[in-house]
């Protein structure tokens, strides 16, 4: 009885809506981190696109938490909302200190391992905003959001590798003869690897919806 007359009463759909936008400033945020990497005249440019995205994506999020206190009947449980918004936001937050990173040590010059970790977080951060829309009919689409929160996690798999490759290469060539390019270059790797593994915390989050909803 209770499910029906829950069913009949008005509910925000407004969140879908936060979701998305969240999610495309989080591409957004991910796009400009990739032409960092490419080093040049035009870092420093793209530091400030990282920042304004980052900032963006706060607001989105203070906007669905006040929503959750404020909307009586919600499209799925209050604490996934929670949960999946503040995870998102967790991976432009972690662009954000990589950025950072970057400007602090003054790195002009990335790796081939590097520009790849940061194609994967531009690949994972697509794969989530193709998930948001999807969440509005999510019985429908439950396949989908289970093959994309795979395929984060399968990206999470190979970006570590690359993490591993890449740190040991680095080591070959700075380890004993610049021992700071080899520190800040760590530095960069480690910020990158986490940027994915947030991603990898999104998809879980998405699991767990659709577990509980399907």
């Amino acid at each position: 009885m209770l499910g029906w007359f829950q069913a009949l009463l008005p509910k925000d759909e407004r969140f879908f809506e936060l979701f998305a936008h969240h999610s495309r400033t989080v591409v957004a945020g991910a796009e400009a981190l990739r032409r960092m990497l490419d080093g040049g005249d035009a870092t420093a440019e793209c530091f400030k696109a990282v920042m304004d995205r980052e900032h963006e994506a706060d607001q989105v999020t203070r906007e669905v938490l006040i929503a959750v206190r404020r909307t009586f009947i919600t499209p799925f449980d209050r604490v996934d909302i929670k949960d999946l918004i503040t995870s998102m936001d967790d991976t432009i937050d972690q662009m954000q200190k990589t950025a950072k990173t970057i400007m602090l040590f003054d790195v002009r010059t990335f790796t081939p391992r590097m520009k790849e970790m940061a194609d994967a977080i531009v690949v994972s951060a697509g794969l989530v905003s193709e998930a948001m829309p999807l969440l509005q009919s999510i019985s429908d689409e439950a396949a989908r959001l289970s093959t994309i929160s795979e395929q984060l996690s399968q990206i999470e798999g190979r970006t570590d590798e690359m993490h591993d490759v890449g740190l040991r290469e680095l080591y070959q060539q700075h380890g004993t003869s610049d021992p700071m390019a080899f520190i800040i270059g760590n530095e960069v790797y480690d910020h990158l690897e986490k940027v994915v593994d947030r991603f990898d915390d999104v998809a879980n989050q998405i699991s767990s919806v659709v577990i509980d909803h399907v």
